[in-house]
């Protein structure tokens, strides 16, 4: 980095930033140390471009700088990488979801808002580049007469016009635009935690505001930590939960990072009732954002929010996690109307027969695939069941499944074969895929990763 953005880290550095790949620059860099021999995972130097301003909010943590360049040396684990920063090795605590978007795959490309306010950036990846591939960034510029472009030739009126151009026509950049690795500014993550064993917060740096609303455990609150961020706190009410158990769990859960999940940061364990610190969504639960706004939001919009759920659901089918619980009222809403997966694997601390039980007034029948009405057999296959019905129910403005029907008749109507309706706003090919979902068998149903495959196939060519 140059001298003045030097910054001398010692010990732990929490930081959280949403990074693109780009190749370093070694004609201009001393490179560092290697990382230590006991080190067996070290892949070597990598570096990147933050794409988020990240604020400091520990007296060791690092601000990060959107457009900043950093060296990666080490990727420890999933959240723990070390990098260089000026003359000083360090290790930053980043998120899960912090991954090289690229993906090394020719042509992916993601569209970011500059440092410069309302300038944007395309920033493409090719394999013809060198070793390892290499990533250039081109500004999307503007005529006297307003329009776009990225090469003076091609100009349009909009900056998705001349995206789609360019997936098509090179036309002067390196490679066409093949694979789209990120919405433009839709999703600013969350930050992914407080440091990497602070999985226990002081209640003390709490501060409530208003409630929110009541779930399955107790109410839901508005408050912020430390005075400065956002967090929905909720207070788990006194036998709604088998503690011991989801205590032992919640440092797996707080490790699970995605930009499409809701982050949990930690809980606070030293009064009751506990308490469980998460992500704070501006828009509320999918459901009740359905049922007053669906009708007004784009097919488009509508697509995309099935492919929210279903790239939270593929990083769980990924880990292995199985949600047990999907539907969109355990989705919630971002202010910029991302769809996040909520309360995933809760489902296994409640201690309310009437939820657990599949012949209880609670449980979602409605949202069961057979072997679990019958049989209490969970694995992502029965999620993909699930997902199946939250895509009906984004295509119904938040109508209930089956709503006719009592719990009872559903268990026989979905035991006979029938299953839920095409809505009125989903084409037959979208249909297809949700129909999928509602295999009898659970090898019948497609993975989460071929439906994802689908979905974006489906948004590039609509119906």
């Amino acid at each position: 980095l140059n001298e003045k953005n030097k910054i001398n880290v010692r010990g732990v550095i929490c930081a959280y930033v949403s990074l693109s790949l780009f190749q370093a620059d070694r004609s201009r860099r001393k490179l560092p140390l290697p990382p230590p021999e006991d080190d067996d995972e070290g892949e070597g130097s990598l570096g990147v471009v933050a794409m988020y301003d990240f604020t400091a909010k520990e007296d060791t943590d690092l601000t990060l700088k959107q457009g900043e360049e950093y060296i990666i040396l080490h990727k420890q684990d999933q959240l723990w990488w070390r990098f260089w920063c000026g003359s000083e090795m360090s290790i930053s605590y980043l998120s899960g979801c912090l991954v090289i978007v690229f993906q090394d795959k020719e042509g992916g490309f993601v569209v970011r808002e500059s440092s410069q306010k309302g300038v944007y950036i395309v920033s493409v990846y090719s394999k013809t580049l060198g070793l390892g591939g290499d990533i250039r960034h081109y500004q999307i510029k503007k005529t006297d007469t307003g329009q776009f472009f990225l090469a003076e030739k091609y100009t349009f009126s909009s900056i998705p016009d001349v995206i789609h151009y360019h997936e098509h026509n090179a036309a002067g950049l390196v490679t066409r635009l093949r694979y789209a690795v990120g919405p433009m500014g839709r999703c600013v993550p969350a930050t992914s935690g407080f440091s990497s064993e602070k999985w226990e917060i002081n209640p003390c740096e709490l501060t409530f505001m208003k409630e929110l609303g009541s779930g399955q455990f107790g109410l839901v609150k508005l408050g912020k930590w430390r005075a400065q961020q956002k967090v929905a706190i909720k207070a788990i009410r006194e036998g709604a939960m088998c503690e011991e158990d989801f205590i032992e769990e919640a440092k797996v859960m707080m490790r699970l990072c995605h930009p499409k999940l809701v982050q949990l940061y930690g809980v606070c364990l030293q009064q009751r009732p506990l308490l469980i610190v998460a992500e704070f969504m501006e828009n509320g639960c999918l459901l009740n954002f359905l049922r007053q706004r669906g009708r007004s939001l784009r097919d488009a919009w509508l697509l995309s929010m099935c492919q929210d759920v279903c790239e939270g659901m593929e990083y769980l089918e990924t880990h292995s996690f199985i949600h047990r619980d999907l539907a969109a009222r355990n989705c919630l809403v971002s202010e910029h109307n991302v769809v996040k997966v909520s309360d995933f694997g809760m489902t296994r601390y409640v201690l309310d027969n009437q939820y657990t039980s599949s012949s209880g007034a609670k449980f979602p029948v409605k949202w069961s695939p057979p072997e679990v009405l019958h049989y209490s057999r969970y694995s992502s296959k029965s999620d993909v069941w699930s997902f199946g019905v939250v895509m009906w129910e984004i295509y119904s403005d938040g109508r209930t499944p089956f709503e006719n029907r009592s719990n009872l008749e559903v268990v026989n109507d979905i035991t006979r074969g029938i299953r839920l309706y095409r809505p009125y706003r989903a084409s037959h090919s979208l249909y297809s895929i949700m129909y999928s979902c509602w295999h009898e068998k659970p090898q019948g149903r497609p993975p989460f990763s071929e439906l994802l495959a689908d979905i974006r196939k489906l948004a590039e060519n609509p119906d």
